[in-house]
């Protein structure tokens, strides 16, 4: 029986993926520690989406592989020959084959490598769990996606769609509700096509979810605009249980339509500009979060400047802003490439932009007094949440798993500062 220690980079998808890690290990009869100078094994869950992670990934790969190790997660299932280049004796294990975990371990403790890429029939749901925080149940509602981004290396990793059934799912939320968690991540590669294989969608999905009879919140994760059309009416209707967060993760990419057709989006710009507005007519105190790659090869100076439109005009509350980085294996990587110069001068532009928005949307909120959820330890202290997802702060004592009445006082660009109101 070995020492093992697990840490995970990436989306909420792979942090799930890493408890489930911990949950088999635990049932394999070994133990977990909580860094690798007490281990017998290192595992370290990877993501693969941007230069940058992919980089830090092979920092980690060269820090822990002077113990037995495991690759798991996005990189080895993308770029198996990156991880063999800096660590030749390295065992992998794909996002999707999760059932061969105790037979990797094994197989690596004895000093044989063993590569497991390959899906297995073996659904994330109901597997044991070990969770990286006691109040919030991360729950992957599906593996793969439909897309076929030119720039995405998620496709690679993790395949075409494959959703789990609604009635696993609710198990799946009951056993994490009845263990403690107040709050439920629904997540996946892309939520916005959940069902589609078998025959539902999301927002049927979280109908039920809201039926469960205990207190608690749900957080419903990414979601491409180009399903929208197909979900976006009764997806805004799910949205008016208190249950549910006030809060859409819908990842436009860029202003042009031009930039979108190559990227191989499937939406427009139209198809989020009138999800922002359905959501927010709908609900005035909703939080709009969405992703913007700069410096796309084929991305012009008027193309740059009809997403620092598109961003004037919605005014989102976070823009996770990516530079574009070419990654092996995608379409996008064989064109010629944009100057590094260029993209640096918009992404400095666009930088400045979605700061001073946040600034603004969030100076919205002072005077506002309500329920605080405080569901998350953070360098800065304890992190709380309100209906519509906006993360608050207090100078004063709070613990995880705590809600407070909150007024609001102050704001920064990123986060709300209150105080407990008497």
């Amino acid at each position: 029986m070995a020492k093992i220690f697990v840490e995970a980079y990436g989306c909420s998808a792979s942090f799930s993926d890493s408890e489930m890690i911990s949950g088999l290990i635990l049932n394999g009869g070994h133990t977990l520690v909580d860094n690798s100078s007490e281990s017998d094994l290192n595992i370290v869950v990877t993501c693969s989406v941007k230069d940058a992670t992919a980089n830090k990934m092979i920092h980690r790969i060269k820090s822990l592989k002077t113990k037995p190790l495991i690759v798991a997660g996005c990189l080895p299932k993308a770029e198996k020959l990156t991880v063999e280049k800096f660590s030749e004796n390295a065992s992998m294990l794909g996002p999707n084959s999760l059932g061969k975990t105790l037979q990797v371990i094994d197989s690596t403790l004895k000093g044989t490598k063993l590569i497991a890429l390959e899906d297995t029939d073996l659904s994330k749901v109901g597997l044991p769990k070990v969770r990286l925080n006691p109040v919030v149940g991360i729950v992957e509602i599906a593996s793969g996606c439909m897309s076929e981004c030119t720039f995405c290396q998620t496709k690679l990793s993790k395949g075409d769609l494959t959703s789990y059934r609604i009635g696993d799912i609710v198990r799946q939320i009951e056993t994490e509700i009845n263990d403690g968690c107040k709050e439920i991540w629904l997540t996946s590669t892309d939520n916005g096509c959940y069902g589609f294989d078998i025959n539902t969608d999301l927002p049927s999905l979280i109908d039920t979810v809201v039926e469960i009879p205990q207190d608690f919140k749900v957080r419903v994760g990414m979601m491409n605009p180009m399903y929208m059309a197909r979900i976006r009416e009764n997806l805004i209707k799910s949205f008016e249980n208190d249950k549910v967060y006030k809060f859409l993760h819908i990842p436009v990419q860029s202003g042009s339509n031009t930039v979108l057709n190559d990227m191989k989006r499937g939406h427009t710009v139209e198809t989020f500009r009138d999800v922002v507005k359905k959501a927010r007519d709908r609900f005035p105190e909703f939080t709009i979060s969405t992703d913007v790659i700069v410096g796309f090869p084929s991305e012009t100076q008027e193309d740059f400047e009809k997403t620092v439109n598109l961003l004037k005009e919605t005014r989102p509350d976070v823009v996770n802003l990516s530079k574009y980085s070419a990654r092996p294996g995608t379409e996008a990587a064989e064109w010629e490439q944009i100057d590094v110069s260029v993209v640096k001068k918009r992404s400095k532009e666009i930088f400045e932009l979605i700061n001073q928005i946040a600034f603004e949307n969030n100076q919205k909120w002072i005077g506002w007094r309500g329920d605080v959820f405080f569901d998350e330890k953070t360098e800065e202290g304890i992190k709380g949440r309100n209906f519509a997802y906006k993360s608050i702060f207090v100078d004063e004592n709070v613990e995880i798993g705590q809600t407070h009445t909150i007024e609001i006082t102050n704001v920064t660009k990123h986060s709300l500062v209150g105080k407990i109101a008497s």
